[in-house]
């Protein structure tokens, strides 16, 4: 029972001392390799659901959809539940719904169940997503905010690496479940740390005041719209149009409904703050190019250079090595240089990764395509402690989780956008170059010409980045 008891924060700082902000963050990073791995390491089970659900490609692609769906409108809920139930019991529940999205799905005995618990497993996720950025922010003093950042996101960059691999060998060796089950272990030493460590904050007044249900299904119906015309617009053009209009209407109406609302579900008003809107914008751009670029990738290297799925594995490697490297650094140097001036060489670099891959063909070397490959990684590692601490610097305690959940809702969302677009967009292009993707052996030209066309469009949506970035800068007297 002593394990069970909920210590405050000031009986654990006198216990440990100024230790303990460096465990709680290593709380945190367990926390989100969880939430990433339940994300990544489905990607190699594709083909393996298909054959045991007896459904279509286009069906299975829900098993990643729901996931990311769900994961980007549950971020909106983070800063009432930690207004409500505080950090301690939002960070316990979340973990502890994760884990029981993992167990549901490996025990699914029907497509609609494995459907349902990738739901629960995105928003407990979704949930999850602001929190270290919140910790850090509250823990640690300005000057040592991005030293925090950059170590976080060491650990977490971990999983992306780490989720293909575990998959394909816990497929292969123990069945399809066993990829739902990965996250188990880490969501319970998570659940240990958090009781351990993590202490109730009697600073921190809760509020009992109600969520905006009529707001959260106004933005989800919106999302959900203008996701799914998206994926239409290659084959019904018409009912695309008229969904992406609905969306898009929905979250122009959004606006306002939020600034007359007493107890908004989004404080809309978050965005005065100059470095939150462009935050903001960054984050959209920065999800919608790194999602783009990981899903278009490995389709690439395997569909147009007939490379297999360990090579294209092996060429990415050392792109997560980058990533792992570079966040430190960036870390460190965020505390000594502005963020928005990182963030914009950063997003320059990852631009102009991303457009080289467009002069990439079947004469290219090996190293060359792995060297910008890293490179593009490299930028991301270089700009993501900058944007989740510039976003946030020079607010106050009490804004500091709504820019978080504004910050990560923009970034998720573009994520999934960049998804659906980049899919539409390469169709597009195979189609006007006389290319396909089923016969392998013939118009290769044809078809890597269309990939090359896709990386340019890919990188010319993702340029205004470096523009935003810029304007970053956060005003002396931010706005009340």
């Amino acid at each position: 029972m002593k394990f069970l008891r909920t210590r405050s924060v000031i009986e654990l700082r006198e216990r440990y001392g100024p230790r303990l902000k460096w465990v709680v963050l290593g709380t945190a990073m367990v926390g989100m390799m969880a939430a990433t791995l339940s994300s990544t390491v489905v990607f190699v089970a594709v083909p393996e659901l298909s054959h045991q659900f007896s459904v279509g490609q286009e069906r299975v692609q829900w098993v990643s959809s729901a996931f990311m769906i769900a994961l980007t409108l549950a971020m909106l809920l983070t800063p009432w539940l930690l207004i409500r139930y505080g950090l301690r019991i939002t960070f316990l529940a979340s973990v502890i719904g994760l884990m029981a999205g993992g167990i549901g799905c490996a025990f699914a005995n029907g497509f609609p169940m494995l459907i349902a618990m990738r739901v629960l497993e995105g928003a407990a996720s979704g949930v999850l997503q602001p929190i270290p950025g919140i910790v850090i922010m509250r823990a640690f003093p300005p000057e040592k905010q991005g030293r925090a950042m950059g170590i976080f996101g060491l650990g977490v960059v971990m999983a992306p690496a780490m989720g293909p691999v575990a998959g394909g060998f816990l497929i292969e060796h123990l069945g399809w479940r066993s990829i739902f089950l990965v996250v188990v272990p880490f969501c319970l030493l998570t659940i240990a740390l958090v009781q351990r460590y993590v202490g109730a904050d009697p600073s921190i007044i809760k509020d009992d005041k109600p969520l905006d249900w009529v707001g959260f299904v106004w933005i989800a119906a919106s999302t959900v719209a203008i996701l799914n015309g998206l994926t239409d617009l290659d084959d019904a053009m018409t009912d695309a149009l008229l969904q992406l209009g609905l969306g898009l209407v929905g979250l122009a109406t959004f606006v306002p409904y939020q600034l007359r609302k007493k107890e908004p579900l989004l404080h809309i008003r978050i965005l005065l703050h100059r470095q939150v809107a462009m935050g903001a914008l960054v984050a959209f751009i920065y999800g919608f190019g790194i999602f783009g670029v990981g899903y278009l990738l490995p389709v690439f290297l395997q569909m147009a250079l007939s490379y297999t799925p360990s090579q294209s594995g092996l060429m990415q490697f050392p792109g997560y090595v980058a990533i792992a490297l570079a966040m430190p650094i960036a870390g460190r140097l965020v505390d000594r240089f502005p963020p928005h001036r990182m963030i914009t060489l950063g997003s320059a670099v990852l631009v102009l990764s991303i457009a080289a891959m467009a002069t990439v063909g079947l004469a290219t070397s090996f190293l060359v395509i792995a060297a910008w490959i890293t490179l593009g990684r490299a930028a991301l590692g270089f700009m993501s402690p900058a944007l989740s601490i510039g976003a946030a610097r020079g607010l106050s305690r009490d804004e500091i989780p709504d820019a978080m959940s504004v910050n990560g809702f923009s970034r998720q969302l573009g994520g999934a956008m960049g998804v659906s677009l980049v899919g539409v967009v390469l169709e597009w292009r195979l189609g006007a170059n006389g290319a396909g993707l089923i016969d392998l052996s013939v118009d290769i030209a044809q078809r890597t010409r269309a990939f090359d066309q896709t990386f340019l469009i890919l990188a010319a949506l993702s340029a205004p980045v470096v523009i935003a970035g810029w304007f970053m800068r956060a005003k002396r007297h931010p706005v009340n």
